[in-house]
């Protein structure tokens, strides 16, 4: 009997068996990936990867560390991957807000003060770099490019000039200080005691700060009238500008988002790492890497690649410190010869 002559309730049964078949395998997945993780290791398993310790604090913090990556990369990917802005002192962004609220957070005595005023300064800077400059510039990338490049030059100068060369870091409140124990088993004790991992706080409520916004972010381009009006100036202003939408003062919102989000990480890595010169190029690369690796204009995209680079960033450094930068681009160049659109890029 062919498809077309069963009965529809036999149809339906045959779909709900595959869902779940589909579900027993992503549940077996699960189990296989989680028993390692959780359960004691054998000596052998030890050996080849230094310890279950190492291993698993290498993934821990790669995650976490992504969760950074994503939250530069995600205010890249919307001036840059969905706008086709070409800002590449996005860098500059994060480490100016990150000394903006260093700089408040000492004279204020609060930490989450800082952080507003890491986000507000840089959004009000991005809507200014957007009337300023890159509404002068549209569809012109070479010169996006130039200037970009030359503003990101002058910032790092007078960055360097007002706060000098030495190294920060933001003091976090004693609510986030202090490590949490996992429920991830690391060792067993010669009495059968078991040794559970413990973890910085601070890092966890990063990593769940950024699943927020990552959230937050795809309802806003996805499920609201503004999402909608964004994507719409994006493939046709135009026709959108007919419409009676101002084109120009939605972009403008957009890169206050994207600036204002770049300012709320550099403050939040400036916390977790520190504060110096120099990091403002090593979050461009990295938001560049992850907008490739995951997709222009895609959030789901930016974390999927944020992830990939946090994880092999990390994994490198423990198993093959040498070689372990390569990694990253490594990444991005199979990526990039598979799907050179991205892992979630639109064809």
């Amino acid at each position: 009997m062919s498809l077309a002559d069963q009965p529809k309730s036999a149809i339906e049964s045959n779909g709900l068996s595959r869902r779940q078949g589909f579900l027993l395998l992503w549940l077996l997945v699960a189990a296989l990936v989680a028993l390692p993780i959780f359960a004691p290791w054998p000596a052998w398993l030890n050996a080849v990867l230094i310890s279950k310790k190492a291993f698993v604090s290498a993934i821990m913090n790669g995650i976490t560390l992504a969760g950074l990556y994503f939250l530069v990369a995600s205010g890249f990917t919307l001036v840059f991957g969905l706008m086709r802005n070409v800002n590449l002192a996005h860098g500059s962004l994060y480490l100016l807000g990150a000394y903006i609220g260093y700089s408040v957070t000492q004279w204020t005595g609060y930490w989450l003060v800082g952080v507003a005023a890491g986000f507000l300064a840089l959004a009000l800077i991005g809507i200014l770099m957007q009337v300023i400059v890159f509404r002068r510039l549209e569809g012109d990338d070479l010169r996006q490019t130039l200037v970009t490049i030359g503003i990101s030059i002058v910032a790092a100068d007078l960055m360097l000039a007002v706060w000098g060369g030495q190294t920060y870091q933001l003091a976090t409140p004693e609510w986030l200080d202090g490590a949490v124990t996992l429920p991830i088993i690391t060792a067993t004790r010669s009495n059968g005691a078991a040794v559970f991992l413990t973890f910085p706080l601070y890092r966890l409520v990063v990593l769940a700060g950024a699943i927020v916004i990552g959230v937050a972010l795809w309802l806003m381009l996805n499920r609201t009238r503004v999402g909608m009006m964004i994507r719409a100036g994006v493939d046709d202003r135009a026709m959108l500008s007919a419409s009676g939408v101002n084109v120009h003062m939605v972009f403008a919102i957009v890169f206050a988002i994207g600036a204002g989000l770049a300012g709320f990480a550099g403050v939040v890595g400036g916390s977790a790492l520190s504060i110096a010169p120099g990091e403002d190029v090593r979050y461009l690369l990295a938001s560049l890497v992850v907008v490739i690796v995951g997709g222009m204009g895609s959030i789901p995209g930016a974390a999927i690649g944020a992830l990939l680079i946090g994880l092999a960033e990390q994994i490198g450094l423990v198993y093959f410190p040498t070689y372990g930068v390569v990694l990253t681009f490594v990444i991005m160049v199979v990526t990039l010869a598979i799907r050179p659109q991205g892992i979630m890029g639109r064809g």
